[in-house]
């Protein structure tokens, strides 16, 4: 058993069936996080209602990746949990044990979001079922002290195909009617009630991101920027990540 007083975070290990605690977190905060301020004000927001007992969304984070999704979580841990607030992270082909996991923290007095990183699935799995259960198609009711925040690279989370739109007809009124195909893979990624879309920015919000990193910088900073949008022109992106990586390559050299 984990304990929750003194525990933030933790991680499910599948073949052991257990959750270890997290000694260390990764102690990114909301002002490391630049050029995404609109999705980070409707995840506080989100999570300021979760942990006030009003009513609350799911969440899923997607779009490009190396744009920040799962850094603002990791914030979104560290601004509160002195509140209540507690993170466990699970991976997505273990979704299927989500039901225990919720049998075992329902009656604990702190707020979990469940965290699963990088969520798709490839037709033919099955870890969804868990996941949609967990989200809402139970009999039994939702535990109100729970919440799935979850990242992706694509906003419908299970592949789709040309072959599943057979079927799919638009009646007189315009209405769409899709295939039970397309019905089955939109239907999962509908129960998450907020989508924060994430996107590669531009030259200008890379070099940005890139200076919130070299704050104590006091060479060129022209040059400076020269090396950072070298950088990323060698790794083919100017996401958040890139800058990030270019400050771990470059910062003792600055």
């Amino acid at each position: 058993m984990v304990d929750w007083s003194n525990t933030y975070a933790a991680i499910y290990r599948a073949k052991k069936q257990t959750l270890k605690p997290v000694k260390y977190l990764d102690e990114i905060s909301f002002e490391h996080l630049v050029g995404i301020d609109k999705q980070k004000e409707a995840l506080i927001e989100n999570t300021q209602r979760f942990l006030n007992n009003l009513p609350s969304n799911n969440v899923l984070l997607w779009g490009a990746r190396g744009t920040g999704k799962s850094s603002l979580i990791k914030a979104v841990l560290n601004r509160y949990k002195t509140e209540g607030l507690r993170v466990i992270e699970i991976d997505r082909d273990d979704l299927d044990d989500l039901i225990e996991i919720s049998d075992v923290i329902r009656e604990e007095p702190y707020k979990f979001i469940i965290f699963c990183d990088d969520l798709s699935f490839e037709e033919g799995e099955k870890g969804y079922k868990g996941l949609k259960r967990i989200l809402e198609g139970s009999i039994e009711a939702t535990p109100t002290n729970i919440k799935i925040y979850a990242t992706s690279n694509r906003r419908h989370l299970i592949t789709e195909y040309q072959r599943d739109n057979n079927g799919t007809v638009v009646g007189n009124n315009g209405e769409i009617h899709y295939s039970d195909s397309v019905e089955e893979k939109i239907s999962l990624s509908d129960r998450f009630g907020l989508w924060l879309g994430f996107y590669h920015g531009t030259q200008q919000e890379y070099l940005k991101v890139v200076e919130s990193y070299f704050k104590e910088y006091k060479a060129d900073k022209e040059e400076l920027y020269k090396k950072a949008l070298q950088f990323a022109q060698s790794r083919a992106s100017k996401s958040a990540r890139t800058a990030k990586q270019f400050y771990n390559s470059f910062y003792n050299k600055a």
